[in-house]
């Protein structure tokens, strides 16, 4: 079942298309087709790829006179999955021929192992053909550590928050990323910044607790206001607005007495279980279950 930070990455492309080809070009060094807009399909999804196989974006590269020059299959993989060895090709094989266009798998793998295993070439029988993704994985989002460098490319800094923030330098990377939330509006910063948290084992939760404090105390205002305030009530407070944002993106209305319900919620687990509810659900009575 999707996830909160799964379904948090997909948003991030969902919402700025444009990075996948930006990020193949400069980051794992594609010959991007010269293009002038990138638009995501997904409400077509339906007709290009059975139930069965569900991709979680599909996104469509086209030049100035609307011509498609790339089909982009966009996955996001937190763990190892067997079946996506027979579904990626299948994703491909079917958006290439609806589309009449040359189709890739980009696969977006902050775990290392995961994105090592997401990047062998899938061998399709006897060697006679193949499908070899393309993945985003710490091997190749940079360690973002420059505050300026954050700011001018905030979702790529926040891939590589969630990527390195557990390593050597993931105090610092994750205090670059987390000082270019402030240019963005506080319903994305807050999922952004929820995405980056969830994604910090105990260690390094602290030390970012122990730099927030120390930076209230020394009066140093490093970080966008909201995320001292997040930092103790963002386990519970974050959960909610993305509850909220994924309900709304779902087309779940809430009565006064299902909104006063989450708003009083002080449970993370219940929270959690709200989250993965809105997946397929048709009701808030269903999410709320």
């Amino acid at each position: 079942m999707p996830t909160l930070e799964h379904n948090a990455l997909v948003e991030m492309f969902r919402e700025h298309p444009e990075l996948a080809p930006h990020l193949l070009a400069t980051l794992l060094h594609v010959e991007v087709p010269p293009h002038a807009s990138v638009a995501v399909v997904e409400s077509s999804l339906d007709q290009l790829i059975p139930v069965e196989y569900r991709a979680d974006l599909v996104l469509e590269l086209r030049d100035e006179r609307d011509a498609l020059v790339l089909a982009i299959v966009l996955e996001v993989q937190r763990d190892v999955d067997p079946d996506k060895k027979y579904s990626w090709p299948a994703y491909v094989a079917v958006v290439r021929a609806r589309k009449r266009v040359g189709t890739i798998v980009l696969v977006v793998a902050p775990d290392a192992g995961v994105a090592a295993w997401a990047a062998e070439t899938i061998d399709l029988g006897l060697g006679r053909g193949h499908v070899a993704p393309l993945v985003l994985g710490p091997a190749v989002v940079p360690e973002i550590t420059d505050p300026a460098d954050a700011e001018e490319e905030t979702e790529l800094a926040v891939l590589s928050a969630v990527a390195h923030g557990n390593g050597p330098s993931g105090l610092t990377v994750v205090q670059a990323a987390l000082a270019a939330l402030g240019r963005l509006d506080q319903a994305h910063a807050m999922v952004y910044f929820q995405l980056i948290w969830n994604g910090l084992r105990e260690p390094m939760r602290q030390a970012l607790e122990a730099l927030v404090m120390e930076r209230q105390i020394e009066g140093e205002a490093t970080f966008p206001p909201f995320v001292q305030k997040l930092v103790d009530r963002g386990k519970l407070e974050g959960k909610r607005d993305t509850l909220l944002r994924l309900l709304a993106r779902a087309g779940i209305v809430l009565g006064d007495d299902e909104s006063a319900r989450i708003q009083a919620c002080t449970d993370v687990a219940t929270l959690d279980r709200w989250i993965e509810n809105v997946l397929g659900a048709k009701t808030a009575a269903e999410v709320l279950s």
